[in-house]
């Protein structure tokens, strides 16, 4: 729903069906208020766009022709754009989400997510977050198990401070930061600050990937033990 408080977002829609592109513009400037600056499905629009309208966020298809959405964010690097970049697509393939990754996306949802879900990841992205869809988080932790990074994160986990542990498991069990002040019993800018202090030490950028680093540290210690 639209409010108030929030501060305006500018997006760019990238899909090459019209229905969800005007759908989508419907849902996003009627319901929830943020301005879709255009949607197309060509990349020399997007590029235009980009240099002309300078969105907040593209929200961009995975697969289409002629151009697929890396494809097209591959060009917009190359030109000097670094325009946050949600992928929203039907695939929820391993494969797919890994190189979505790989190419930088802030975000990887999927289109039979609720449309509050949809809009509350785009304002994390705009936000500085990086959102993946709840559906993707096991496939996600199977990327960090079999990737490059992930002893260096298991060594970053040990400097995390016994609280910051604390917090990181809430975390990981899908916890508000309302909620995790509750149980420990302290207020909710100190969690906040927690938090921030995790991710900087992890040197990630979401609770996201700092809980699916947790959940890939347990899996490990269970199967060492087993």
């Amino acid at each position: 729903m639209i409010d108030a408080d929030e501060q305006p977002i500018r997006v760019v829609l990238v899909d090459d069906h019209s229905l969800c592109r005007r759908g989508l513009t419907e849902l996003l400037t009627q319901r929830y208020g943020i301005t879709v600056l255009g949607a197309t499905d060509n990349a020399a629009e997007v590029e235009a766009m980009l240099r002309d309208e300078k969105p907040d966020l593209l929200v961009m298809d995975l697969r289409m022709e002629p151009l697929g959405g890396l494809q097209i964010m591959e060009r917009m690097r190359k030109g000097g754009y670094d325009t946050p970049v949600i992928i929203l697509t039907m695939s929820d393939a391993e494969a797919d989400l890994a190189a979505a990754l790989r190419a930088g996306v802030r975000g990887y949802l999927l289109k039979d997510m609720a449309p509050d879900d949809v809009v509350d990841a785009i304002r994390r992205v705009v936000g500085g977050e990086m959102v993946v869809a709840p559906a993707m988080t096991m496939k996600m932790i199977g990327i960090l198990q079999h990737g490059e990074k992930e002893q260096g994160y298991q060594n970053s986990l040990k400097q995390l401070t016994e609280r910051e542990r604390e917090i990181l498991q809430l975390l990981a069990r899908g916890e508000s930061n309302k909620a995790i002040a509750m149980t420990l019993g302290i207020s909710n800018d100190t969690v906040k600050q927690h938090v921030r202090h995790i991710l900087n030490k992890l040197n990630l950028t979401s609770r996201v990937e700092a809980a699916v680093l947790f959940a890939v540290e347990q899996k490990s210690l269970q199967e060492r033990n087993a």
